[in-house]
Formats: C-alpha cells, structure tokens, sequence
C-alpha cells in the first residue's frame, strides 16, 4: 500500500524538483520537512494536503494511498 510520504516522494521526482524547492513552495523553513513527511515521519494538515494535491495536479486521495487514479 502506497503511503503519503512514497506518494509524495515519486511525485516531486517525476516533476524533477528539489526537497529545497518543494519546501519553499510550501513554506516551511527547511527541508527537513519535506523529508520527515517523505520518510512517513511527520503528517500534514488537510490545508496542507490540498495545496500539494492542487500543485501536482492530483487528488488527494491520490496522495493518501486511496486511489491509484491521479485524478
């Protein structure tokens, strides 16, 4: 079962960006973030999980590991 975190990871890859990048666009201060929630260490908020779902073009139960359909 795919998790946020590996969800997120292949994500930001297939759109060749950063760790740095991806958490500038999300606002956080350091890239520790977007790490600690690619190793499912950390959660988002739904606020959160919308902006991600919004800026890859996915669902977000795509990204919850609900559905394998991207949209």
């Amino acid at each position: 079962m795919s998790t946020l975190g590996s969800r997120l990871k292949q994500l930001r890859e297939k759109a060749g960006i950063t760790q740095r990048e991806l958490s500038e666009f999300m606002e956080y201060k350091t890239t520790r973030s977007i790490q600690r929630i690619e190793a499912d260490e950390s959660t988002i908020d739904h606020t959160q999980l919308i902006k991600l779902a919004d800026y890859f073009n996915v669902s977000t139960d795509y990204l919850l590991g609900r559905s394998d359909k991207e949209r």
